[in-house]
């Protein structure tokens, strides 16, 4: 079967879905792989470096005729989707729940997609779990952003002039992202807070040196490792709580997100205006809608004397890295998907089940053929 690797398309990212390490791999198992011009040069990856792992390099226009798998990090645009073959498989982050449109794009094509993000959070399946691998980056990358964009240093100092105090950082969501996060800003000296609707994640919170904000939950649970939708008198009880440590954070960093929906507004304008002059928010929710009730995604917006940047921040700021992990995730997906490789299509397999989307052009429902 062939691969075709795709170049990333939306704006700002860098990554590249298969590195050339992962390519060797791929066609020591059997695979031939076929890249797209210069798809790696923006995470450090060379058309040569390709070449000598043993893909080819070839036009956009060649992986789409003649690929029978079709790889990328990035939802596909309508235009692409068109051309779409009948049994043409494709691989990435679908965010299906929120693209309904492109999944009957796909439908209609007759073409099969599986979606990297409907990865469900289970112990065989962590090594395949993208969201797991970007988001530890984004978590570490949205406390050096925030350090670069604050007008105060983390650390307490003692000088000649004085004391300097340590900046006080909160973190919305203690998922991979807010962990490492809060793992990020105590290295570097600050004081953390942490808030999370999972009130299972308290204990790792505190194990990193962070002040768990608690809220009585009052049956708030998880679902499938991933937080849900909170209830409107939760979201009221939760401002209630964070109040008094939101007005005081010199950088608080966002990162609450549902899968498939938009993303829970956590502060709102009012509570910005009651911020600290200068204070910044980094909003990794931002491309689903932003937890920051003002977050523009890929934008930095100064209101009421707070700066706010909505973004997803660490797959395009280490996309050498990004890329690496993300390429390993997807080589043990398709190690688990493929035998001899040909896809087993194993429909009785939960993580074939929970990312197949669309089989042969029929859309599945709640993990069953519809």
């Amino acid at each position: 079967m062939i691969i075709g690797v795709l170049k990333e398309t939306q704006k700002g990212d860098k990554r590249v879905a298969i590195t050339p390490k992962i390519a060797k791999q791929l066609i020591q198992n059997g695979f031939e792989v076929r890249v797209q011009e210069d798809a790696g040069s923006n995470s450090s990856y060379k058309n040569s470096d390709y070449s000598k792992a043993g893909a080819s390099i070839r036009s956009k226009e060649d992986l789409f005729k003649n690929a029978n798998i079709l790889i990328r990090i990035n939802p596909f645009d309508n235009k692409e989707l068109e051309k779409l073959k009948k049994g043409q498989i494709i691989i990435a982050q679908l965010f299906h729940k929120s693209h309904p449109n492109d999944i009957k794009i796909i439908s209609q094509r007759g073409a099969t997609s599986f979606s990297m993000d409907a990865m469900p959070r289970i112990s065989r399946a962590q090594d395949m779990d993208v969201l797991s691998s970007q988001n530890n980056l984004a978590g570490y990358k949205a406390v050096i952003k925030g350090a670069y964009e604050m007008t105060k240093i983390f650390p307490l100092m003692m000088t000649a002039a004085g004391t300097i105090s340590p900046a006080r950082v909160l973190v919305y969501g203690v998922g991979v992202a807010g962990l490492q996060a809060i793992a990020t800003a105590k290295r570097l000296g600050a004081i953390v807070e942490a808030t999370d609707i999972r009130t299972e994640t308290k204990e790792q919170a505190e194990s990193l040196g962070a002040k768990f904000i608690m809220v009585d939950n009052n049956g708030e649970e998880s679902e499938g490792g991933y937080a849900k939708v909170a209830s409107e008198d939760y979201a009221r009880r939760q401002k209630e709580a964070v109040n008094t440590s939101l007005f005081k954070a010199d950088l608080v960093i966002t990162t609450a997100m549902v899968p498939g929906r938009t993303s829970p507004v956590l502060i709102t304008e009012e509570q910005v205006k009651q911020m600290q002059n200068g204070a910044v928010i980094i909003d990794l929710a931002a491309a689903q809608g932003g937890n920051c009730e003002l977050s523009v995604m890929n934008k930095t917006i100064i209101e009421h004397g707070v700066k706010i940047i909505g973004t997803t921040i660490a797959p395009e700021s280490v996309s050498t890295n990004a890329s690496d992990m993300y390429a390993k995730n997807t080589y043990n997906y398709l190690v688990h998907l493929t035998e001899g490789n040909q896809f087993k299509f194993d429909l009785e397999d939960q993580i074939t089940d929970e990312t197949l989307i669309v089989y042969n052009g029929t859309i599945r429902q709640n993990g069953k053929i519809s």
